[in-house]
């Protein structure tokens, strides 16, 4: 079991209080959704509900649920939104514990703010935690009532909008002395969260109920986002007249954010030609005018620019707008060192790339619609890697098709997706050109969301009737992709899609493993570079399995040893550590100096800051030690040609619009692995022992990462008793493809 949960037990009084409701009234985030199952209908298929067979010892301690078992599922989620709460009370109880300067309280909501608008977000949810932790000792309502505001932020700004309304209905219950610092705050993040979520009318009256109980400093930000619902929901008239009755602010910023909603006022009310001139003298405004946040404001009046001539008919336009557009969000990017800002500004600006690559699709301009897509996905890793030795600064742009074309082989073919709010879109990149799949039906982001989910789900409950469903997805999404047998294949993900295991997808009556060699890229950028520079890894291994800690901390892996131990059958010159051998220390100080390292042991996925998702070792004494995400980051692993993670869910992550998985796949590029192995889902450790040893075999022999995967998960395909692609398909090749080992 590669599993990590970690329950944290509080004992105060006032912290049971504080939850209270929750456990009874917390809302569930797949409200309003099909089950998994029905996704399925989308490629016309229905899994049958036969019992699973019985399962293998898995490296996760997390059960199986039965599928329609609503009020169990509900329950646990709320019992996990309370772990939360006392998790992160505990937390604050350490880091105050650990701290040489002890603060006030209220010092800490302060600190919380302002590292949320850094979009320092773990360390914002850290100080908040210290606050809660100083409230519920203090048994300090009024701090409780902050600290609950300053984690509604936190989450709110990290995209978790389950976790933020559940923090701001708690913040609510505790006005403390002045309402209007905590009552105003949470309504608002709760109205954000309604209008994320398309719930216009409920957002309006959360608004409204914010503005009247916020400070005179505070209201305008929320008559702001009153006017924007009021115009998302259809009620122009209520609309224009709160935005007349705004005073002109003081504060620059503000005043950029009043111009660009009379912009949006004016398109929805018809009147493009008066829109275009509000956005234009924006975006001429000097960016100083607005403070720091100048350049997002000239970013997205130049967006308003495009949307108002694409209103009136100039399409090339709205065209060159949007490109300048993408422009501004790229140097605004340039200004924060918080890699969750960055993602976060990102994924705000996402919709001015999809309606850019929308345009030039609608134009014909398929190489530009390409660029445009990989410019989105490949900027926030190549920003992470720039400035590493073997990558100079010309290095850390996206390419664009003529230099992707140009690195091709004949036998390798690039198919990258880009899931819009309507439709999917993917093309198809070789040495001779560049095409455009055509599907036989619009397939909309949320069907896509579903049919993954729904997918995922029969995989991991080794449903009987898989290869049906195989077959009707892969003739969705890879038939029309027309790609040939025996190609090389390399998949760039997009939205959901990075969660789907394409090689357990069917064309021609096979699994595409069984006829093409795949794997895995963020982008096609930053894998064409990862390839180039590090062709060639020697034949030494580094390898960690089965740390010894406190088994109420986390159970024994005697399979994760035993994998480890027969990768050195092919690499006599191995450096293995295992048990109490298995520390942090020993990863940090001899995994720069390897070319292959491999990691069998426990995971855990962060779902606030996936950069705080963590690897187990031991600290040599039964104590356990992580290895987080952002850690990794800090080592230096240019060296480092190949690394598995071979646990439970080691590639999974938030999926941000920016694109890409924020977690492990993240760090270990960004720190300069070219390739990984990570895994989508919970792992057999008898499948997995067999996949690894084959695929560490193929590399030791001379063949290449991709071919060395192929071999690997049709070798446990290949045994009837784990022939379900739950067993072969977790791991995902991910980076340089070509990668070979020195014989």
């Amino acid at each position: 079991m590669r599993h990590v949960i970690v329950t944290r037990r509080g004992s105060s009084v006032l912290l049971a209080l504080a939850l209270g409701g929750m456990l009874a009234s917390s809302p569930t985030a797949a409200a309003g959704c099909a089950p998994p199952t029905a996704a399925l209908a989308v490629a016309g298929v229905t899994l049958a509900s036969a019992a699973a067979p019985a399962a293998q010892t898995t490296r996760t301690t997390m059960p199986a649920a039965d599928v329609g078992a609503r009020d169990a599922l509900e329950a646990m989620g709320r019992l996990q939104d309370a772990d939360t709460a006392l998790s992160l009370a505990a937390e604050g109880a350490a880091l105050y514990a650990s701290a040489n300067v002890k603060l006030d309280g209220y010092a800490y909501c302060s600190q919380a703010v302002e590292l949320a608008e850094l979009g320092e977000l773990r360390e914002s949810a850290r100080a908040a935690s210290m606050a809660l932790h100083v409230a519920l000792e203090t048994g300090n309502p009024d701090l409780l009532g902050k600290a609950y505001r300053d984690l509604a932020i936190a989450f709110s700004y990290a995209g978790q909008l389950d976790r933020a309304e559940q923090f701001a209905t708690l913040a609510l219950k505790y006005p403390g002395a002045d309402p209007t610092q905590v009552n105003g705050p949470a309504r608002k993040i709760l109205g954000d969260v309604r209008a994320r979520q398309g719930r216009y009318a409920e957002a309006i009256a959360l608004y409204d109920q914010a503005s009247g109980e916020s400070s005179p400093r505070f209201q305008p930000l929320v008559q702001a986002s009153l006017v924007n619902a009021l115009i998302q929901s259809g009620d122009l008239a209520r609309a224009r007249s709160t935005l007349d009755a705004l005073p002109e602010p003081a504060d620059g910023a503000q005043r950029a954010q009043l111009q660009r909603t009379r912009g949006k006022l004016l398109l929805a009310e018809n009147h493009p030609d008066q829109a275009l001139a509000v956005y234009r003298t924006l975006a001429e405004m000097p960016v100083t005018a607005a403070g720091g946040d100048g350049v997002f404001y000239r970013a997205w009046a130049l967006d308003g620019v495009s949307r108002s001539q694409a209103a009136l008919g100039d399409e090339a336009g709205a065209a060159q707008s949007l490109d300048e557009a993408i422009g501004e969000f790229e140097r605004a990017r340039a200004q924060f060192r918080s890699d969750d800002f960055k993602m976060g500004l990102f994924s705000d600006a996402q919709d001015v790339f999809e309606r850019a690559i929308a345009l030039r699709d609608r134009l014909g301009q398929t190489e530009q619609a390409f660029d445009i897509s990989e410019r989105s996905r490949a900027r926030a890793l190549l920003d992470s890697i720039a400035g590493r030795a073997d990558l100079n600064s010309n290095e850390t742009t996206a390419l664009d098709v003529q230099a992707l074309r140009a690195g091709l082989a004949p036998d390798e073919v690039v198919v990258a997706y880009h899931t819009l709010p309507d439709h999917l879109v993917a093309w198809v990149l070789t040495h001779d050109g560049i095409r455009e799949a055509r599907f036989p039906m619009a397939l909309s982001r949320a069907d896509l969301t579903r049919l993954v989910e729904a997918y995922r789900d029969a995989l991991v409950g080794r449903n009987p009737n898989i290869a049906a469903a195989a077959d009707q997805i892969g003739r969705l999404l890879l038939a029309p992709l027309q790609i040939k047998a025996g190609k090389r294949v390399v998949i760039v993900p997009h939205g959901p899609l990075h969660y789907l295991p394409f090689q357990a997808l069917r064309l021609d009556g096979k699994y595409l493993i069984e006829r093409n060699p795949v794997s895995i890229a963020p982008s096609v950028s930053i894998a064409a570079r990862l390839a180039e520079h590090a062709p060639l890894a020697q034949s030494g291994l580094l390898g960690f399995g089965n740390p010894t800690v406190d088994p109420s901390v986390a159970a024994p892996l005697p399979g994760a040893e035993r994998e480890v131990r027969s990768l050195a059958v092919d690499f006599p010159d191995a450096r293995l550590f295992f048990g109490e051998q298995a520390t942090r220390d020993r990863f940090d100080e001899y995994a720069p100096q390897s070319q292959l390292v491999h990691v069998a042991s426990h995971a855990l996925v962060d779902t606030l800051d996936p950069l705080h998702s963590k690897v187990l070792f031991t600290d040599g004494n039964g104590q356990p030690v992580y290895l987080e995400a952002k850690d990794v980051m800090a080592l230096k692993l240019d060296g480092v040609s190949l690394l598995t993670l071979s646990a439970c869910e080691s590639g999974l992550g938030r999926v941000e619009n920016g694109d890409e998985v924020l977690g492990f796949t993240r760090a270990f590029l960004s720190a300069g692995t070219s390739s990984l192995l990570a895994s989508l889902w919970p792992v057999s450790d008898a499948a997995t022992e067999k996949l690894m040893t084959t695929f560490y075999g193929d590399l030791a022999h001379g063949a290449n990462a991709q071919d060395a995967m192929r071999d690997a998960q049709r070798a446990v395909l290949a045994n009837p008793a784990t022939a379900h692609p739950y067993y072969w398909a977790p791991f995902n090749l991910i980076g340089n493809w070509r990668l070979r080992v020195a014989r």
